[in-house]
């Protein structure tokens, strides 16, 4: 058996963190699905970067440029159709989970990262553009976007909470979740409003690289991550929840995202195998996907307890490591680096329509 078979038999799911109409087109997709346990998949702008790139939509570019599209509106058009086929893909694992799984991710624009209600109006129009329910609106899980989270539940926009690297902002993520829920509720709507909250992981410890004493390198993000996993065991036995899911309520699924390797030192595996966990999402980069799929190895689930990461931080502690500060400077750089992947997302867009216009 596989250890992608291996690791959705335990109960976690395997989401694919790449879209490109190359895949839909050549069946890479639908033989992931089939063959390696994919049950979903994420997408962000620098994805789409590259895939525009490559020359591989250069005659829908040429169309829709020569319709009057530009900018934004087209790549939102592009994006749109290729996150149509892939939900299409994943229609049946979506209506066998009852909607807890097969879903494909579109983000708001990161430019309106400040702006709450500028993100609250973009999700409603890319989830309505869409026409599919299995897709997700990705908004981030900055203070300005915890508001437009709560919202975007609120009005039945189902999320993906993103760019959450610590414990007590996927807290914040939570209750933004939770409150949209209740608000649902107390208003006399259905309460079932799907969502996840994406946790990044290896940027933890690309950031600390060699700073730290031999014995805590690449291990910041999986100590992060375990006390994440307990907060959300916990959240889901508390009473506040209990009262919610006897309401028909779905949980907020726990997600890995940033699951790749940076360091050539480790093992292209090292991440998914020490996330394995019940009751969660790992999406992974396709090259990780094949790694895993290939020679990974499951074992025990994580600790529910959170095992030893509380010792963990306490030895970042002592090595001057100020790990709130990292997640809040984290975030901060992750939201920056959104915004210039999807400058230069915009910039390849303008650029190449005007040579094929010219061509």
């Amino acid at each position: 058996m596989k250890a992608t078979q291996q690791l959705h038999d335990l109960g976690q799911s395997l989401w694919l963190d790449n879209i490109t109409r190359e895949i839909l087109d050549n069946g890479t997709l639908q033989r992931h699905i089939a063959e390696l346990s994919v049950t979903g998949l994420t997408s962000n702008p620098t994805i789409f970067n590259e895939a525009i790139g490559s020359g591989y939509y250069d005659a829908a570019i040429r169309a829709k440029a020569k319709a009057g599209k530009a900018g934004e509106a087209l790549f939102i058009d592009i994006a749109l159709e290729d996150l149509r086929r892939a939900a299409d893909l994943f229609a049946p694992i979506h209506a066998k989970t009852g909607g807890v799984d097969g879903w494909v991710s579109m983000e708001v624009s990161p430019l309106l990262a400040a702006d709450t209600a500028g993100t609250i109006a973009a999700a409603k129009d890319i989830f309505a553009a869409a026409q599919r329910r299995n897709l997700f609106v990705k908004i981030p899980g900055t203070p300005e976007g915890i508001p437009a989270i709560e919202e975007a539940i609120l009005k039945g926009v189902p999320v993906n909470v993103t760019l959450l690297f610590s414990r007590e902002q996927y807290l914040a993520a939570a209750e933004a979740y939770l409150r949209g829920i209740e608000r649902r509720l107390a208003a006399g709507l259905d309460a079932v409003v799907e969502s996840v909250a994406s946790v990044f992981v290896s940027r933890w410890d690309r950031a600390l690289g060699a700073e730290v004493p031999a014995e805590l390198h690449n291990r910041l993000g999986t100590a992060t991550s375990a006390l994440t996993y307990r907060a959300y065991l916990d959240l889901l036995a508390s009473d506040r929840w209990k009262k919610l899911a006897a309401q028909g309520a779905h949980a907020q699924r726990l997600l890995w995202a940033s699951t790749g390797t940076k360091d050539p030192k480790l093992s292209a595996n090292f991440y998914v195998e020490a996330l394995a966990a019940p009751g969660t999402v790992d999406t992974m980069p396709e090259k990780t996907l094949l790694a895993f799929a290939k020679d990974g190895k499951v074992g025990a689930a994580m600790a529910a307890d959170g095992g030893d990461a509380e010792a963990l931080l306490a030895q970042y502690a002592r090595a001057g490591v100020d790990v709130d500060a990292l997640a809040t400077k984290l975030q901060v750089d992750g939201a920056k680096a959104f915004v210039d992947s999807w400058n230069e997302l915009m910039r390849r867009i303008a650029t190449k329509s005007a040579a094929l216009a010219a061509a």
